[in-house]
């Protein structure tokens, strides 16, 4: 059963169609690769999926619920967390909090018990604070908890940055180019990290990439997106070694 159903989402700007009848279909677990040269509109297809953007046409459904015009915070209630090509962090928050920030999604209590420290806060901070430690924890960062989070190495805000996503509880988690910026240590770990979240978390991923090495050990299947429109879909293997996927590279 698919859990991300997309059917003919288009979007124009200026009489440009930036994306041109997508559709995808994602199961529950699956981790899929969405890919693809630099401009060739993946990222809107990710700001189209969360809200960003409202499609000029089509339509998407998660878990057959229609979200397709749905404003993001919406979209993010009905279980899609997102992270950024640019990693966007409260960076003078400690790294705890940030996750904490995440937890809110989940966690309700209003001013007033806020302010008087009421037994329903103190509880509801008691709850959030363990499984903010708890998903630190699962990225190696429990030990830089009380850190601001500016004051991170750049891969571990990136972990930092899906950690916080995870707080939300999302069904369906959407990482737009995770490794940009990052070495190839650092890369190496982050997809270490997803292989983990994805089995751990019993998590449904939908990844973008333009770098064809790095999502061929890590995606079961592909979408190969060019100049707005699928160029293919099918499993890794199939997609990689296809003519016309090697012919749009090497055109970048």
């Amino acid at each position: 059963m698919a859990l991300l159903s997309v059917n003919n989402l288009s979007i124009s700007f200026g009489g440009l169609r930036a994306v041109d009848d997508f559709n995808i279909q994602i199961k529950k677990g699956q981790l899929y690769g969405l890919i693809g040269p630099n401009g060739a509109g993946k990222t809107t297809v990710f700001n189209l999926l969360t809200g960003v953007y409202r499609p000029d046409e089509g339509i998407v459904l998660l878990d057959d619920k229609n979200i397709t015009n749905l404003k993001t915070m919406d979209i993010n209630k009905c279980g899609v967390g997102r992270t950024f090509q640019n990693i966007r962090l409260f960076k003078k928050l400690s790294v705890l909090d940030n996750v904490k920030v995440g937890l809110h999604n989940r966690f309700h209590y209003n001013t007033f018990e806020g302010i008087l420290r009421l037994p329903k806060y103190r509880r509801l901070e008691k709850m959030m604070n363990e499984e903010a430690y708890r998903l630190l924890e699962v990225f190696d960062l429990d030990g830089e908890a009380k850190l601001s989070a500016g004051n991170l190495p750049y891969g571990k805000q990136r972990k930092l940055e899906i950690a916080r996503t995870l707080a939300t509880n999302p069904k369906l988690l959407l990482l737009d180019e995770p490794a940009a910026g990052m070495n190839p240590n650092e890369t190496k770990e982050l997809m270490e990290t997803i292989r983990f979240v994805r089995d751990n978390f019993a998590m449904t991923i939908l990844l973008i990439e333009h770098d064809m090495k790095l999502v061929s050990g890590i995606c079961e299947e592909l979408t190969v997106l060019n100049f707005g429109k699928i160029l293919i879909s099918g499993e890794t293997n199939a997609v990689l070694n296809d003519s016309r996927v090697i012919t749009a590279y090497l055109g970048e």
